[in-house]
């Protein structure tokens, strides 16, 4: 299994996860970040932002799905055509074990 967390904008959030939903991957989990990539935050004028707001999801899955859902997220998070600064990033990681709280029991 692999754990996919996508940092992205705050307004493209529905839209990536009803595209997810609708791939078949509704189960994910979504909280508010703050922080900067590259361009080390945004200059407005005289004022520099240096937490910008974001989103991250963070999903489940088995490891043949990592294709489809990582094609999903950056087709429905991009910003145009090509892209913009601040459309974020997607990580992965390998999840070794799986519990049910409610059952104790551990998933495959």
């Amino acid at each position: 299994m692999l754990m996919i967390k996508a940092i992205i904008r705050p307004e493209k959030v529905e839209s990536v996860l009803s595209a997810l939903s609708n791939a078949g991957f509704p189960a994910v989990t979504k909280y508010d970040v703050v922080g900067r990539g590259k361009q080390q935050g945004l200059q407005v004028g005289s004022i520099h932002y240096d937490e910008i707001p974001k989103e991250m999801l963070m999903i489940v899955i088995n490891d043949t799905d990592k294709d489809e859902v990582i094609d999903t997220i950056i087709r429905t998070a991009k910003t145009g055509e090509e892209g913009a600064f601040g459309d974020g990033k997607i990580f992965t990681a390998p999840v070794d074990e799986v519990y049910t709280i409610s059952t104790g029991s551990k998933e495959l």
